[in-house]
């Protein structure tokens, strides 16, 4: 569902891939994650997405007017994931609060993965 913005012009309409991008985006200059993670529930694999298909790790959810995002990421071995975590919540809620003029209630960070390598 999409989030609109109303004002004495009219209607602006954000779409929630629009709301995804912008969060995966957003995220990935976070130090500490390597991309935002897609399962692919038939057989159990955890893939790496990069920038061309960051929304597929990214779930955004509009009812009755609150936004929220949830991110499923792959961070660096090494890194301390609570800190990386609230590292990426501050940059997702500042960039799509920024953006859109959207409010962001709730941001849900799943770390899915660590990379070793």
């Amino acid at each position: 569902m999409a989030q609109s913005i109303t004002n004495e012009l009219g209607n602006v309409i954000v779409e929630n891939s629009v709301i995804a991008n912008i969060a995966g985006i957003s995220a990935m200059e976070s130090y500490g994650i390597v991309g935002m993670a897609s399962t692919n529930a038939a057989d159990g694999l955890l893939e790496i997405l990069r920038f061309d298909n960051l929304s597929k790790g990214i779930k955004v959810n509009t009812e009755e007017g609150r936004l929220t995002i949830s991110l499923h990421v792959v961070l660096e071995y090494g890194v301390r994931i609570s800190t990386v975590g609230n590292n990426i919540m501050d940059r997702v809620k500042f960039n799509v609060e920024n953006l859109t003029g959207l409010t962001v209630d709730f941001i849900e960070v799943l770390v899915e993965g660590i990379r070793t390598e």
